[in-house]
């Protein structure tokens, strides 16, 4: 009689315990589907208009929280043609971005950026002569692969003139995780800091 009390309570026992795993799985399923849906979420590179920062089937992880882009931030949007884009922010609401002044670079609000930290090697600032003025709560966007990327300079002439609205911003990218052996915590580029 006593051991099949025991017994009893031992399986007792595992039920109880199955049962508050599978609780502790649900929440925690439940939990990271939060974080992806609200804070965190990951982008995988499909193109090469972000070389050398980001190469093809690269992996980035996106805050989403990370408030208004500012100038030099890497930002997934959903892009002109309405699917998830990664490019950089060159320009932001009130600014003058020119390309390009007598040596050749993009300049913003009439200061020449220093591109060479991220532009692809060889490749040059734009292709194409322009001079916008940012409308406010939109961006000016451009991959680092410039002569590979169908960023902003590819949609001026469509209605919104290339420019992204702040609100289709998903969120900044914060690191590339994928491949391990290119892992980066992304910084802004010193040269967006001379800018005002």
């Amino acid at each position: 009689m006593a051991v099949t009390k025991k017994a009893q309570g031992v399986e007792k026992k595992k039920k109880g315990g199955i049962r508050e795993t599978i609780i502790m799985l649900l929440m925690g399923v439940g939990i990271a589907l939060l974080l992806q849906a609200f804070v965190v979420g990951s982008f995988w590179i499909p193109s090469e208009s972000m070389e050398n920062t980001l190469k093809v089937n690269d992996r980035v992880f996106v805050n989403k929280l990370a408030g208004p882009p500012e100038r030099g931030d890497i930002v997934v949007f959903k892009g002109w043609n309405g699917e998830d884009t990664i490019k950089r922010v060159i320009g932001v609401g009130g600014d003058k971005v020119v390309c390009c002044d007598d040596d050749k670079r993009i300049t913003i609000n009439g200061k020449p950026l220093d591109e060479s930290s991220y532009l692809y090697p060889r490749d040059f600032p734009s292709g194409d002569d322009f001079n916008v003025t940012v409308p406010p709560g939109k961006l000016w966007l451009m991959g680092d692969h410039r002569s590979s990327s169908a960023d902003a300079r590819s949609h001026m002439e469509e209605p919104g003139g290339g420019f992204i609205g702040v609100d289709a911003v998903v969120g900044t990218a914060v690191v590339r995780y994928w491949p391990l052996s290119r892992g980066l915590i992304f910084t802004k580029p010193e040269s967006f800091a001379k800018v005002e």
